[in-house]
C-alpha cells in the first residue's frame, strides 16, 4: 500500500522550519526519517542547535515507544556512538559528530528501548555508512557510522538482518553515504509463533 504521511517536522519547536523529520505509516509500520543537525563547529550556536534538536528527539522518541506501535527511526543522525563507529577515533574527539554530549544523547535514546539494528546484528564489527569525498576516504576505508536504524521493541523482535551496501559508495557520482538496510520477518509469522507459545 502507499505510504501515508502522519507527521512533518519534529515536535517541540514551532519556530524550527528546517526540513529534518518526517513520519509515514507503511504496511503496518511507522517509519520516521530524520536528518539530525551536523553541529560543527563545536562549541557554538550550531552545536547548541544540534543538542536542542536531540533533546526534542529524545522526548518524541519516548512518546513513540509509549504507543507500542512498530516504529523505525531511520536516518542520518550525524553521531558516531562508539569508537568502533569511526576510523581513528582520536582524530574526532572534538568534532560535533563524536563529542561526549552527542554520544551520550544517542545512548540515552537507545536506552529508552530502541534497538540499534546494525549493532544488534554486528556487535563487534567495525562498520561504516559514510565515507568523505576528500582524501580518498572510501578507498582507504576511512569511514564513519552515522546512519542508524533504531527499532521499537515490536520491530526489533522481527529483525532478521541488517547491513550496509558499501559497494554503492564506490560507484561514480554517488552519495558519500551508503544505503543502510534491515530485513524483517513478516509480522503475521511473529504473531502466529507468539500465539502457539501461549
Amino acid at each position: 500500500s502507499d505510504p501515508v504521511e502522519t507527521r512533518r517536522g519534529l515536535p517541540g519547536d514551532p519556530g524550527d522550519i528546517n526540513s529534518r523529520y518526517i513520519e509515514a505509516a507503511v504496511d503496518g509500520l511507522l517509519i520516521a526519517c530524520l536528518y539530525l543537525p551536523n553541529g560543527n563547529p563545536a562549541p557554538g550556536p550550531k552545536f547548541d542547535y544540534k543538542l536542542a534538536w536531540f533533546d526534542r528527539l529524545l522526548k518524541h522518541g519516548k512518546k513513540l515507544l509509549a504507543t507500542s506501535h512498530p516504529v523505525v527511526l531511520a536516518g542520518d543522525y550525524n553521531v558516531m556512538p562508539t569508537d568502533l563507529d569511526v576510523y581513528k577515533p582520536e582524530r574526532w574527539r572534538k568534532d560535533a559528530l563524536f563529542r561526549p554530549e552527542v554520544r551520550d544523547a544517542y545512548a540515552r535514546l537507545v536506552k529508552q528501548g530502541w534497538t540499534d539494528a546494525l549493532r544488534k546484528m554486528h556487535p563487534d564489527e567495525r562498520i561504516y555508512t559514510f565515507w568523505d569525498y576528500f582524501r580518498n576516504a572510501y578507498a582507504r576505508d576511512a569511514g564513519l557510522r552515522i546512519d542508524h536504524l533504531l527499532l521499537s521493541p515490536e520491530v526489533a523482535k522481527r529483525l532478521v538482518a541488517a547491513g550496509v551496501d558499501r559497494e554503492v559508495r564506490g560507484w561514480e557520482k554517488t552519495s558519500d553515504h551508503a544505503p543502510t538496510w534491515i530485513e524483517l520477518k513478516d509480522a503475521k509469522s511473529v504473531t502466529k509463533r507468539k500465539s502457539a507459545r501461549s
